[in-house]
């Protein structure tokens, strides 16, 4: 398994600022799941990093404030039975959350005005309906 972690094609998170902590797991695993330390802690201190662009450092740090412990994101892994599967997948998910947090604000919504047409639709279709309602009330005008 590669020790530096991709997030993106610019940015990749070195593997001395990546921490591994194993435990036993409490998922699948059966007679084994007493006895390996399949569970899998992966933290990256993001306050400290010197390998986040200091560009995307704030919006980082911003988005994730609620999973951050003292600027320190932990992602952790425990659905497979072996310690090498948690890894990937705890790499993975770091990876993954690291990217939507990384990305780019959307574009800002420009208000706009219905159209003549749709307004045209929308009280024609009232009119119907009112229409439709006022023949149900049993009365001849």
């Amino acid at each position: 398994m590669p020790d530096d972690l991709p997030v993106s094609r610019s940015w990749v998170l070195p593997a001395a600022e990546l921490t591994e902590r194993f435990s036993r797991s409490s998922g699948p695993g059966g007679q084994g799941v007493n006895t390996t330390d399949s569970r899998v802690e992966l933290s990256v201190d993001l306050a400290r990093s010197g390998s986040l662009p200091e560009s995307v450092r704030d919006r980082v740090l911003d988005r994730l404030a609620g999973r951050l412990v003292d600027g320190v994101l932990t992602v952790v892994a425990s659905e497979h039975r072996t310690q090498l599967a948690n890894r990937k997948a705890a790499r993975e998910r770091l990876a993954q959350l690291l990217r939507e947090a990384a990305a780019p604000p959307p574009a800002k919504r420009r208000p706009t005005r219905p159209t003549r047409g749709s307004k045209e639709r929308r009280l024609g279709a009232k009119k119907r309906r009112g229409d439709i309602k006022r023949g149900r009330q049993g009365r001849f005008d």
